[in-house]
């Protein structure tokens, strides 16, 4: 079972995790803080930002911790500049320094794409969805996926290439659009913006593979299920693809968000009734990892939690969503760090949840582990066996 954890908002922003980022502009996501910033200021504030919010400590310490495999977000203007935004392809070579000399390994997650495939704030660009329209934009996503693959195909570190991260489906598109939750600046630009279909998600998943193997038939490929997870099952097998992994997001938010039930029951039988029989079916039919999942629930009411209160909800949400992710082949939380000390953000940062909970142990059985009154929300549920 693979552990693992996204270095999420290191080279791709979202406002949510780093608010400071976004200081002296209007913007809500990376399009607009690179538009609305002068081109000096922009470019001091990313150096400043990727130079110091991941580095070669935090692969230390993760490794100490026992993580496996790092996910890396990359935009995709990763191999250069791309105006308004900076090129940044040399933090991805530090990362494979570091992750080499401390023992993880990457996988390499092209989390954005030009004019997005979501229209979420973690796309880079709130209310856009045409890149899947533009035939040059899809052709630029699938070179740099190739140019990808040369660089790294050879490095140790490497454990895979996820060749877009979570293209939207109808369902999510819709509930989105119904909460208003990103909303496009430019309303005439963002026009003719839709869901991404599953045909041309095929097509597009066809060729990306083509191009990775083309170099490499040791590079695990790993595809999103793009919130439908049932429809790959025809599609998804040998012999036309080997080698390869889907990946799925399951998010008790969007669970609440449906609903409107936060309540910690009715989470604990989403995740027994939909996450783990999901995970468990969908298994029999190709290798899954959770490529993400958080302790979040969106829930007002836990919010309002004291201290012990809270680490006992977060505790028995963190054991339930292991529990649930038994069947993959590993798991990826979202996400490392975060720059913000709200309580909406404590079932988001694995590295406060590490630092708060107890320090690992050898003598002691996870049993014996869980009578602590004090066992922080989330490490503590991972097994001693786990630790290095």
């Amino acid at each position: 079972m693979i552990k693992g954890v996204n270095l999420g908002n290191w080279l791709v922003l979202e406002k949510w995790m780093s608010p400071e980022l976004f200081d002296g502009t209007t913007a809500e996501d990376e399009t607009y803080l690179c538009k609305q910033l002068s081109e000096e200021a922009k470019r001091e504030r990313l150096k400043v930002h990727r130079d110091s919010y991941i580095t070669g400590r935090d692969f230390a310490y993760l490794a100490e911790k026992g993580i496996d495999v790092v996910r890396i977000p990359i935009p995709f203007f990763i191999l250069g500049d791309f105006e308004p935004y900076v090129g940044c392809v040399e933090y991805p070579d530090k990362a494979f320094d570091w992750a080499e000399k401390y023992g993880i390994r990457i996988l390499i997650d092209l989390h954005t794409v030009p004019d997005s495939q979501n229209g979420f704030d973690n796309g880079g660009l709130c209310g856009v969805c045409k890149w899947h329209k533009n035939p040059g934009y899809v052709e630029f996503a699938l070179n740099v996926l190739e140019q990808l693959t040369i660089r790294y195909m050879n490095r140790r570190g490497l454990w895979g290439i996820e060749v877009l991260n979570e293209p939207v489906s109808q369902e999510l598109w819709d509930l989105i659009h119904q909460s208003n939750s990103y909303v496009a600046v430019d309303q005439e630009y963002a026009k003719g913006s839709e869901p991404v279909p599953t045909e041309f998600l095929k097509h597009f998943y066809t060729e990306a593979y083509r191009r990775i193997r083309t170099h490499s038939d040791d590079v695990v490929v790993v595809f999103h299920d793009g919130f439908r997870i049932k429809e790959w099952i025809s599609f998804l097998k040998e012999p036309d693809f080997k080698n390869f992994i889907v990946d799925t997001h399951p998010y008790l938010m969007l669970y609440t968000r449906l609903t409107g039930d936060a309540s910690l029951e009715g989470c604990l039988e989403h995740i027994e009734s939909v996450f783990a029989k999901t995970v468990e079916e969908m298994a029999g039919h190709f290798p899954i990892i959770i490529g993400e999942w958080s302790l979040s629930t969106a829930s007002k009411e836990a919010m309002t939690y004291g201290k012990k209160e809270k680490e006992v909800y977060y505790r028995t949400l963190a054991d339930a969503q292991l529990r649930a992710w038994e069947n993959a082949v590993g798991w990826f939380f979202w996400s490392y760090k975060l720059h913000i000390d709200e309580p909406e953000a404590d079932g988001w940062d694995m590295g406060k949840e590490m630092e708060l909970g107890p320090k690992p142990c050898s003598s002691r059985s996870r049993k014996a582990t869980s009578t602590v009154a004090s066992c922080a929300p989330f490490w503590s549920s991972i097994p001693c066996s786990c630790w290095r």
